[in-house]
């Protein structure tokens, strides 16, 4: 799929592949969950546009990328989900910028943008999905954050109109990105970005990129099927250390567990865990920390669907 197509074909016929009652399991990196009523997989920038624009007024619709910040309930979701993972998305330098569309994996636009002699992408090679979730949820990792690099971004909406938009359009936060005077994710979504970098040197880029991946396989469970960080850091705390100094590392319902490498994250060790299991260790670890400091816990993961 090649998001960066000329949309010379509105009226098209759809090319895209639409799959109904779609295992999620499939598609998110928790490997569990629900189906979906309908998905489907954009042949390009024009088909999605078009293929948004058939959908009812009233579809619940959700954008999936490597689906590493997601968790869909058992009972499924009764709506359409748009796959937009795509290895072979497109990326290129634009004078001093760097495209890339919204499927592609961020560390691909971290390395991409090392190889260009370019700084300050390193960060992206830590964000375990792709550029439309990063940009969605303003991901980011070791002290940076996907929206510190943006120059302006392409919006599709539902009716399937293509916007350029610029960071001032949109309220960003920490995990927090909304379009101002709308609803971001119902309305509109990022399908491609162009990111602004230092000019840097290419080898210590790279030697940046090794370090920062080595540091996450040491204190990170990634041989395991997990969603990154389940919770967002409390101002001047880390939600691992609280869900660790409340003794939970380890705990375990049904077949999910708190991982005992790291605390934030919630592996499904044996491929055998629900996702009820999963939302609810996330419910008790936010009691117990609540119960035992009095810190609420905000998860960073996105839950939907209906619950069995």
């Amino acid at each position: 799929m090649n998001m960066a197509e000329p949309i010379d074909k509105p009226n098209a016929i759809l090319r895209g592949v639409l799959r109904p009652n779609e295992p999620m399991g499939k598609h998110v990196s928790w490997r569990t969950g629900g189906v979906a009523a309908q998905a489907y997989a954009p042949a390009g920038l024009a088909d999605l546009a078009a293929f948004l624009a058939t959908l009812p007024a009233q579809e619940p619709v959700c954008f999936v990328g490597l689906g590493s910040n997601l968790l869909v309930r058992d009972g499924g979701f009764r709506g359409t989900v748009v796959l937009m993972h795509d290895p072979g998305g497109a990326m290129r330098a634009e004078g001093d910028l760097v495209y890339a569309d919204a499927g592609t994996a961020s560390p691909k636009v971290a390395r991409f943008a090392a190889m260009q002699g370019l700084d300050g992408s390193e960060f992206l090679a830590g964000v375990p999905g792709t550029v439309g979730g990063a940009l969605a949820m303003n991901a980011g990792c070791y002290g940076s954050e996907t929206w510190d690099v943006v120059a302006k971004v392409l919006t599709v909406s539902r009716a399937g109109k293509l916007t350029e938009r610029a960071p001032g359009e949109f309220e960003i936060g920490y995990r927090h990105v909304a379009l101002r005077g709308a609803q971001l994710g119902r309305d509109e979504w990022f399908v491609a970005a162009w990111f602004r970098f230092r000019p840097g040197d290419q080898k210590a880029a790279r030697r940046r990129i090794k370090e920062l991946l080595a540091r996450r396989l040491a204190t990170q469970p990634l041989e395991l099927p997990n969603a990154g960080s389940v919770f967002r850091n409390p101002p001047g705390d880390h939600a691992a250390r609280l869900i660790e100094a409340a003794g939970l590392k380890g705990r375990e319902i049904g077949g999910a567990r708190i991982s005992e490498k790291h605390a934030n994250f919630i592996v499904n060790p044996k491929g055998r865990a629900r996702a009820a299991d999963i939302e609810a260790l996330i419910a008790l670890a936010r009691d117990t920390v609540a119960q035992r400091f009095g810190v609420t816990l905000v998860p960073e993961v996105r839950i939907i669907g209906e619950a069995v």
